[in-house]
């Protein structure tokens, strides 16, 4: 069999193929763009809290939407598409690190001060400065100790002393 065409025949044969449309209906455009700025709207709603930042279901949306309307002529590369997937999945983990540091250090200030038990501390509380015995302990997120009959945070403790001088 011999496959050699000429540019004319080439040229006939593709006009002789039918092409999908590849252009978006007007229908389709708006609702597009509606779906963008329904999703545009959510981000902007809970700037600053958790709403702000794009999750991994979010990207998705994202990109099934522009996959439904990418032109089947000119596609997107994927590369692009995996290269976002790996940026978006190496900021998820970050933040967990961020997460599971920030549980750790509550940890460590727990066991911090529960070994401050017994010891005599400095506590600056403002203007104030309070010298005293720790005689009780809470290990919440932020822990506090019972000085002189008053709770202090964990964190305004300047100094803690040895209970023999």
């Amino acid at each position: 069999m011999d496959f050699n065409v000429s540019n004319a025949g080439a040229t006939r044969m593709m006009n002789e193929i039918e092409l999908p449309d590849t252009k978006m209906s007007a229908a389709d455009k708006a609702a597009n763009d509606q779906f963008v700025a329904d999703f545009n709207k959510t981000l902007n709603e809970g700037k600053g809290a958790k709403g702000s930042v794009l999750e991994m279901d979010d990207f998705l949306k994202i990109l099934t939407t522009q996959l439904t309307h990418q032109d089947p002529a000119a596609p997107v590369e994927d590369k692009e598409f995996i290269a976002q997937m790996a940026q978006i999945s190496s900021l998820k983990e970050m933040s967990n690190m961020a997460a599971d540091i920030a549980r750790l250090t509550a940890i460590f200030g727990g066991s911090e001060a529960t070994a401050s038990l017994g010891k005599n501390v400095e506590i600056v509380d403002g203007e104030k400065v309070v010298q005293g015995t720790v005689r009780a302990v809470t290990r919440d997120a932020e822990p506090t100790v019972l000085v002189n009959g008053s709770y202090y945070q964990w964190k305004n403790v300047a100094k803690v002393f040895d209970t023999q001088e």
